[in-house]
């Protein structure tokens, strides 16, 4: 009887083992599956031109870059300026410019990028937004807002009494410094008058 009892129990010692071990053999599965799972991703570094480059075109914007890896996958842009101005390499995600830029009639532009398998056409990945941003250089000169400005002052006024404020404005980028900032000079007349930076 004992040994029937000793025997029973080395069963269920080794069926306990052995759960245990598929139970451990399955959360190893698990856990491998979940560490293979990765989460994809858009990678670019920040889209940015220079307007009124004076090089041969196209010109080199940036790239878009996503973590699927996928012999077939193939880059597109899309937008109202994509496959025109700009244009995607679709193996590389190198994206260029076929027309040289000029901020002032538009600052940025609003794409949108894609990866999909070229054998079936599906998308690869979720499509992204991205901003193409033109920086500025300084080729505007400043202009005054009317043609002529008109100012009075009475006879015998103290120096220093103010005439007119004139206005000029400068279409480059306020926020580069130096780019918009406007001074100004009285040519003619400056014995008898002198004109601040505010006009």
């Amino acid at each position: 009887m004992s040994h029937l009892i000793l025997l029973f129990s080395l069963f269920l010692a080794l069926e306990f083992a052995d759960g245990k071990s598929q139970k451990s053999t399955q959360n190893l599965c698990s856990n491998y599956v979940s560490h293979k799972r990765q989460k994809r991703d858009w990678i670019w570094n920040q889209m940015h031109i220079k307007e009124e480059i004076d090089t041969p075109l196209p010109h080199h914007v940036g790239k878009i870059t996503s973590s699927v890896r996928n012999s077939n996958a193939k880059y597109i842009i899309e937008g109202e300026y994509a496959n025109t101005i700009f244009k995607v390499e679709e193996t590389s995600g190198d994206v260029y410019a076929f027309e040289r830029l000029d901020r002032e009639k538009k600052a940025e532009y609003e794409l949108t990028a894609l990866i999909i398998d070229r054998t079936n056409n599906r998308s690869l990945e979720r499509p992204s937004k991205f901003i193409i941003k033109v920086y500025d250089i300084n080729d505007n000169a400043p202009v005054f807002v009317q043609k002529v400005f008109n100012g009075s002052v009475p006879e015998m006024s103290p120096v220093g009494t103010s005439v007119t404020k004139v206005t000029a404005v400068d279409a480059d980028d306020p926020t580069v410094s130096g780019h918009a900032t406007v001074t100004y000079e009285v040519t003619t007349g400056g014995e008898y008058f002198t004109i601040d930076d505010s006009g």
